[in-house]
């Protein structure tokens, strides 16, 4: 294996080498949330606040299953991470091999059944007449393009788990210019509507997980598995769905809160459907920062659990802290400048409503958001690093909490207080979800041999 491939994070600074894994993977999810933007930007400017509306109101629900998905894989990843700390390479192997199993049997589930309940799913979420054949056209492409979606985060997880972060962003920094292409040939030459970026999408995701495919035939012999250890082995096969399926759940529990919240916006109409979703998408894309923090976090917590130096972890955790709580104070300066025109981005200008009522609007629910994300900042933080310390059963309750604000928002305050409600429901969340994460963070660094209110 080549020295350049692979990064020990059980020696050395943490800060630095944190910093130093966490600049790639942030550039890697500021191109993934760029395929989102450019479908947004794409459909908002050329086909109409309906049509915005309609693919900003998948939101929630394609967050619930893509959640699921991208938890599984990221979940999968730790026991590698761990194995690898370890130096067990034999262990590592036969956790690939187990998970190329259990990956392919739930992306056919989901897609599945995904696919068969789109309508009804969008009815359910009392999806407006106007809006509802955009939302079905978008949506039920990107439930198609589920096995694509898990084959690029499975295999960039796995590259991860050895410490290469650098790797799975620059395949997605070329898919994602791809997907710009695509966009814009699909919507505006083949005049495909909402579908286009729906397959745009899926197209651009699929080969992304293929160049991962390809560099880690190239480049990572130590995920190169034989025969043996494609066999199904029921120790294995355990300890990644114990992993797996809690992380997996955490972003689908979540997800149901806000699934419950976007019904009770898609209530008020398509203005302000269409002005969480101009904010919506801007705001997804300034807290890239705080997921490649917890993304991290969780890496570095499973190398240094597999390598007996619990201590490491609390270090490494002051230091997310540090570099997560400049980074709040920064961005929210620059949304208070700068969040109206960014959120404008997204708008067709020729609509008198998109000046007048929807950006103004947008704004607000932007700088709402961004008020509180010192808050969202421990939110990913401890949830991955209990997650990476083995915890991932634990960590799912901090979603049940999110969950919990976000519905009860959705079903008690929005109808009462409008869109203003709207613009606090996710704060709520998070401080919701850190009440039950600070203890648990300490309680498990406890029971992996570091107390950390001791030093």
């Amino acid at each position: 294996m080549k020295k350049d491939s692979v990064k020990d994070l059980t020696t050395g600074s943490p800060a630095r080498l944190i910093l130093a894994f966490m600049l790639p993977m942030l550039f890697g999810m500021l191109f993934q949330q760029f395929y989102g933007m450019v479908d947004t930007i794409v459909v908002g400017k050329f086909l109409g606040v309906q049509a915005l509306a309609g693919v900003g109101s998948t939101g929630s629900i394609s967050f619930l299953v893509l959640g699921l998905c991208n938890g599984i894989c990221a979940g999968f990843a730790i026991p590698v991470a761990q194995k690898f700390g370890q130096r067990d390479y034999a262990g590592l192997k036969k956790f690939v091999g187990n998970m190329i199993w259990l990956s392919v049997g739930f992306a056919l589930v989901i897609t599945l059944v995904t696919t068969v309940l789109c309508r009804d799913i969008l009815l359910w979420m009392n999806t407006p007449e106007d809006t509802f054949a955009y939302a079905y056209d978008y949506i039920l492409l990107i439930f198609l393009g589920i096995p694509a979606t898990m084959l690029y985060n499975l295999l960039s997880g796995l590259i991860r788990s050895l410490g290469d972060s650098r790797t799975p962003v620059l395949f997605l920094i070329f898919s994602s210019l791809l997907n710009v292409v695509f966009d814009l040939l699909f919507i505006l030459s083949f005049h495909m509507g909402v579908a286009g970026a729906g397959w745009a999408t899926m197209l651009s995701q699929l080969i992304s997980g293929l160049l991962c495919l390809w560099q880690i035939a190239r480049r990572f012999p130590v995920l190169h598995i034989s025969r043996e250890d494609l066999r199904p082995e029921g120790s294995y096969i355990r300890r990644l769905l114990n992993m797996g399926l809690p992380m997996g759940m955490q972003y689908s529990i979540t997800a149901i809160g806000s699934i419950v919240l976007q019904t009770a916006i898609n209530g008020l109409g398509s203005a302000a459907m269409a002005a969480v979703t101009a904010g919506g998408r801007v705001n997804t894309f300034v807290v890239c920062p705080f997921d490649a923090i917890g993304g991290t976090a969780a890496t570095f917590a499973g190398q240094n659990l597999g390598a007996g130096k619990p201590e490491r972890i609390h270090a490494g955790a002051k230091s997310c802290t540090v570099l997560g709580c400049i980074y709040s104070v920064f961005i929210f300066v620059v949304l208070y400048f700068a969040g109206g025109p960014l959120s404008q981005i997204f708008l067709d200008t020729r609509d008198p409503r998109a000046l007048e009522i929807i950006l103004p609007m947008s704004r607000q629910f932007l700088l709402a958001n961004a008020a509180f994300y010192i808050p969202l900042l421990f939110v990913n933080l401890l949830r991955f690093t209990i997650q990476g310390l083995g915890f991932s059963g634990l960590a799912v309750f901090a979603g049940v909490f999110e969950m919990a604000a976000r519905a009860v928002f959705g079903v008690m305050l929005v109808p009462f207080f409008g869109f203003g409600a709207v613009c606090f429901a996710n704060a709520a969340a998070w401080v919701a979800a850190d009440v039950f994460l600070f203890p648990a963070y300490f309680h498990c660094l406890k029971k992996r041999g570091y107390d950390a209110l001791k030093h």
